[in-house]
């Protein structure tokens, strides 16, 4: 029988409305087990691991990432796989952080939440949770089916890593443009099997817990002034991911490219991603983004924002040489990017 490994962090899913206030407030897992009697049924053993301070999602921080990374370690070969009940706001952030800290993983690691409480009457929290414990002891031949950090909702199962949050008031809260689905629910469970990354013959799991939050943003717009940018690339710092028009283009303006080639020969990472959610950058694809690639700005190519973030503060944890992290920044490490 497979054993399951729950970890209980917070969000929505364990809301209950407080009957005088009507405020959304947390409950125990206990009172979630209470709301979903079918988990019985499900034909596997179901450990359960309550975070000590239930956490809203916005709370969220390197600090807890690493408290997932070692729980999961700690409990890795005693249980088949892992459900990570978290908040949808920051999930996307959290499932590609811990994609990056889990070199070599080889159980699956499903995060799942739900946009209405479990105890509301129409709420999609069963379903969501029912399906992620059903693709965590999923095996084949003896192996888990989906080996990743991944997230499901709405009947979808996405890579962690390709994923982002863009609709709050939907039960479909996520999507992954560049990516395909993994597995898809609905009268039969259905995995995509070619699109599923495995570890390496031999690979095994080794957990990377220093992460280096010394990261800002430059998100830009037509018109944004020197000052602001300024003020953004001198920021104690030593990483930077600047979002960028199209197929990654900014202006071409003489004192932006100035400020860009200060900050990268003082030792500073910049990494471009677009703003557009579907596409990928193509530095040197035309004249407003050949000046970055001069100046040595990393190609994101088609990264998302979570992702570029979280890779960004694993990397600077794993290398001091700015060159070093621009190198894996550009290498498809975990399944984040698709490189050309």
């Amino acid at each position: 029988m497979s054993q399951i490994l729950i970890i209980y962090t917070g969000g929505t899913i364990g809301m209950m409305s407080d009957p005088q206030t009507k405020v959304l407030k947390p409950i125990n897992f206990e009172q979630i087990m209470d709301n979903v009697p079918e988990l019985e049924k499900l034909n596997c053993k179901i450990k359960v691991h309550s975070f000590e301070q239930i956490i809203d999602s916005s709370n969220m921080n390197p600090a807890i990432w690493s408290e997932l990374a070692s729980l999961i370690e700690s409990n890795y070969d005693d249980v088949d796989g892992f459900v990570i009940l978290h908040g949808s706001d920051t999930m996307a952030f959290t499932a590609s952080a811990l994609s990056f800290m889990l070199e070599g993983l080889d159980k699956p690691v499903i995060f799942t939440g739900s946009q209405l409480p479990i105890s509301a009457v129409r709420t999609d929290a069963k379903e969501n949770l029912m399906t992620s414990i059903e693709i965590a002891k999923a095996k084949k031949h003896e192996r888990s089916r989906v080996p990743e950090v991944c997230i499901y909702f709405d009947y979808k199962l996405f890579r962690g890593n390709r994923s982002f949050k863009y609709n709050s008031s939907k039960f479909e809260a996520f999507r992954s443009p560049n990516y395909p689905i993994l597995a898809e629910s609905g009268v039969h469970l259905r995995f995509s099997a070619n699109d599923i990354r495995h570890p390496k013959e031999g690979e095994t799991l080794k957990v990377h817990k220093n992460l280096v939050s010394d990261v800002a943003v430059l998100k830009l717009y037509p018109g944004i002034s020197p000052k602001v940018v300024e003020t953004i690339l001198t920021a104690d710092v030593r990483g930077i991911v600047m979002e960028t028009f199209g197929a990654g283009n900014t202006t071409t303006d003489q004192w932006f490219v100035d400020l860009l080639k200060t900050a990268i020969d003082s030792g500073k990472v910049i990494l471009d991603i677009s703003q557009c959610k579907v596409g990928t950058v193509e530095l040197g694809r035309y004249e407003t983004s050949k000046h970055l690639k001069d100046v040595g700005v990393a190609n994101g190519y088609d990264m998302t924002y979570e992702s570029a973030v979280t890779k960004m503060m694993y990397l600077l944890g794993q290398f001091e040489n700015p060159q070093d992290v621009k190198q894996y920044l550009e290498t498809d490490i975990r399944g984040e990017i698709t490189v050309s």
